[in-house]
């Protein structure tokens, strides 16, 4: 039985990552933070262990006692507007718990191979009439989580180039589902809607900018494309988790107003505005749809389900 290692594997897509890696067989260890102690389950708490990947010496007890066949490493401070008031700490976790656990791969489990969540961004600055991101366009990232994103998987290159690990390259675009925090703007939106709906918050929208366009995907697909990759032998090269096709915040925003059958007033609020943003992140996955992934959920479906579990947790 292949004996796999998970960190943040109490976030959204580490969770997903997990269900996915046990229904394939695998021996399957977490990491989480003690703070999200509340988001473990009884059936799942003896195979979560408390570690923060910004301490190496927990990350070493770890290693020295288990050997791994794979590692998949999900742990960040993972939110581009989080980045711009907590710039260094983002920094801390992203690239310092990056070279953390990379360095106890190498020297406790050099064979396991190691998944890598990097980010779409990475790319920064686009155009719209740039079309799809390749992973060769070079990369431009604006914001302070992109620039760490990109210094992780340097990090992940330099370790395979280096020192021959299995390291693979993932550029995940934005995955959106259900659990998330209301850090992205298609979950704060879900939040908001539902929130007016049971009748906790006047029928206004506070919305940033909606000119922006995304490429969004379902998390069930990301982690679908995530576990071809895993089983492939892409090491070193960078391949984007995407759809392949991007839509409007304002498309977004529209379709949740539609989906929650309200009736809503919307203002742009200053505090959701941020100093720079890529006017559009759409990724081309002609590498991705080469190991034979193929996308099972449309945009509609997810937010769908998005507002209805926000509908739960308010």
């Amino acid at each position: 039985m292949k004996k796999i290692l998970v960190t943040g594997a109490t976030g959204m897509i580490g969770a997903h990552f997990v269900k996915a890696c046990k229904a394939e067989g695998w021996d399957v260890l977490g990491i989480a933070r003690s703070s999200a102690a509340s988001r473990l389950s009884g059936e799942t708490d003896d195979k979560v262990i408390r570690c923060d990947i910004t301490d190496r010496s927990s990350l070493c007890t770890i290693f020295k006692k288990h050997r791994f066949d794979g590692v998949a490493h999900f742990a960040a401070q993972a939110f581009n507007s989080v980045s711009w008031d907590q710039e260094w700490y983002t920094h801390q976790v992203n690239t310092m718990g990056t070279m953390n656990l990379l360095n106890c791969v190498r020297e406790y489990s050099p064979d396991a191979t190691v998944l890598l969540a990097c980010s779409s961004a990475e790319y920064g600055l686009a155009i719209p009439n740039e079309g799809p991101l390749k992973e060769d366009r070079p990369l431009r990232p604006v914001s302070p989580y992109g620039v760490s994103k990109l210094v992780t998987e340097s990090i992940g290159y330099q370790y395979f180039a280096n020192y021959g690990m299995k390291v693979f390259l993932p550029r995940l675009f934005i995955h959106v589902g259900t659990g998330h925090p209301p850090a992205t703007a298609i979950q704060n939106f879900a939040r908001q809607l539902a929130l007016i709906k049971k009748g906790k918050q006047a029928p206004v929208m506070n919305v940033g900018t909606l000119t922006t366009a995304r490429d969004f995907i379902d998390v069930r697909d990301g982690v679908a494309g995530l576990m071809l990759l895993q089983k492939s032998t892409m090491y070193g090269m960078p391949v984007n988790i995407a759809t392949g096709q991007a839509h409007s915040i304002r498309f977004v925003l529209d379709t949740l107003i539609e989906i929650s059958g309200l009736s809503v007033e919307v203002r742009q609020a200053e505090g959701l505005l941020r100093p720079s943003d890529e006017e559009v992140l759409l990724g081309d996955n002609s590498r991705l749809r080469s190991l034979g992934w193929a996308p099972r959920y449309d945009l509609r479906e997810t937010l769908h389900e998005v507002f209805d579990d926000w509908m739960t947790r308010v």
